[in-house]
Order: C-alpha cells, then sequence, then structure tokens
C-alpha cells in the first residue's frame, strides 16, 4: 500500500461528514456513514492499490448517502401510513366498540404471525425499532452490523408485516 489510510482519513474526516451531511440531512446520521464509510475503505485498500484514494472515499460516502436517503424516504412513507391508518380506524370506529376490540384484535394476532415468521436477526431489529423506540445506530451496535444493515432489516420485516396484513 503507497498511503496510510488511517492519515487519510483522518485528514478528511471532517470534510467528509460535511459531504455526508448536506446530503442526507442530518449530523448524527452522516458521522455514523462516514464510519461505515471508512470501514469499507480501509478493507478495500487492504485488498489493492487504489489510484484515487480520497475520490474513492468520497464516493462510498456519497453512494451510502443517497442510498439511505432512499431508504429513510421510502421508510418514513410507510411508517406515516400505517400511523394514519390506525389513527383514522380509532377516530372513525371510536376505541372501545366491539367491532374495534375485534378488527385490532385480528390484525394484532395477523400482526405477532408475521413477526414469528421473520428470520430473529430481523425481527429483532424491526421490535427494537418500532416497539423499543431505538434509532438505527442502536440496533446496529446491539445487533454487532453496519447501520446500513439494520436499517435494510428494519424496512424488509415493515414490508413483510404490511403484506401479511393485506396492506397497500
Amino acid at each position: 500500500m503507497s498511503f496510510d489510510t488511517t492519515s487519510l482519513f483522518i485528514a478528511h474526516r471532517r470534510s467528509l461528514v460535511d459531504y455526508a451531511t448536506g446530503i442526507v440531512g442530518s449530523r448524527a446520521q452522516a458521522e455514523d456513514l462516514v464510519q461505515e464509510a471508512w470501514l469499507r475503505f480501509d478493507e478495500v485498500a487492504r485488498q489493492r492499490l487504489l489510484g484515487e484514494p480520497l475520490a474513492y472515499l468520497y464516493r462510498i460516502v456519497r453512494n451510502l448517502a443517497v442510498d439511505g436517503r432512499r431508504r429513510g424516504t421510502r421508510e418514513d412513507k410507510v411508517f406515516a401510513r400505517i400511523d394514519l391508518d390506525v389513527a383514522a380506524a380509532a377516530t372513525r370506529d371510536g376505541p372501545s366498540t366491539p367491532e374495534a376490540v375485534a378488527l385490532y384484535r385480528d390484525e394484532l394476532r395477523l400482526l405477532d404471525e408475521a413477526l414469528a415468521e421473520l428470520p430473529e436477526r430481523t425481527r429483532i431489529a424491526f421490535e427494537m425499532h418500532r416497539f423499543g423506540g431505538c434509532k438505527l445506530r442502536e440496533i446496529a451496535a446491539f445487533l454487532g452490523i453496519s447501520l446500513p444493515l439494520a436499517q435494510v432489516l428494519v424496512t424488509d420485516a415493515l414490508q413483510h408485516c404490511k403484506h401479511r396484513l393485506g396492506w397497500p
């Protein structure tokens, strides 16, 4: 290797975080993203010689940021839809009618079955996020996975549950 990856990263870390923040809109998320980019960059740099290492590092940051923003937007839309559906059902039927109770019991049973069908790691990630209020960063640390993978697991679980409940 003809350059020191650690020195390169340290020298440009702040500008990488600023760059990622401009894409994802959150400095905290950008910090996590740049850390993930560094891990990927370092792994590749150990395996082969990089012609323009700084440009390659920026490209990794950009790709992770754009992918994360897309997933976040899609996930926000799905969560908003779920919240609206629950709120509409509660105001439309009233919270204590026998019909509403039966409907919620059926949906809860279907949700429980859907969660049981998920792989353990996916189920844990979803439950931590939706029921425990954990941030993706906390889920990733708990499961020992990357931040993007934590987001994929939560999104996959959500899509599976929506499908099983018959939601669009």
